[in-house]
């Protein structure tokens, strides 16, 4: 795997390097920090775009008020997570790939109890023993998307992988 940035690489408007061999060129490839199929690697520029959700910083791509990021935008996608590798939020474990310089780390398996969830409707902030338990949140009762269940293991340590379902 090359160490170097490709000649392919382009910057996008946050200034982060994207994949434009990717089948589709408003598409970034989501490999941040990793190497893509042309084992080129790929590095974010600067620091991500960072949005004030509830008096809680949240970084990620096309991030909203509320949470919703560029890859996950329906009612329901409310929430960002923290991952143990750097303790800041994001909407999604796509949004960490495109925006940082290393590999995402689940949120600790001995560290359930602490806040690693931000509900973006209400700025609660739940464990994720508690999130991973409700299907809305308990403060202010607003629906959580069923589906990211399917991703549960890319967010919190000892959760075994599920079949997408989509």
């Amino acid at each position: 795997m090359s160490s170097a940035i490709s000649e392919c690489a382009t910057r996008n408007s946050a200034g982060f390097r994207a994949c434009s061999n990717s089948p589709s060129s408003s598409r970034w490839c989501g490999f941040a920090g990793a190497a893509c199929s042309r084992r080129t690697v790929f590095v974010a520029a600067a620091q991500p775009p960072t949005v004030n959700v509830h008096g809680h910083e949240v970084r990620g791509v096309g991030v909203d008020g509320e949470t919703r990021c560029a890859h996950y935008g329906t009612d329901r996608d409310v929430v960002a997570l923290k991952f143990g590798c750097c303790e800041t939020y994001y909407p999604c474990f796509r949004c960490h790939a495109e925006t940082t310089d290393h590999d995402a780390e689940p949120w600790p398996l001995e560290r359930r109890d602490e806040p690693a969830v931000l509900c973006g409707a209400c700025g609660a902030e739940l464990a994720a023993q508690e999130y991973m338990g409700v299907d809305s949140c308990p403060e202010c009762g607003t629906r959580f998307n069923p589906a990211c269940v399917d991703h549960y293991h890319l967010y919190f340590e000892g959760v075994e992988e599920t079949p997408d379902r989509r």
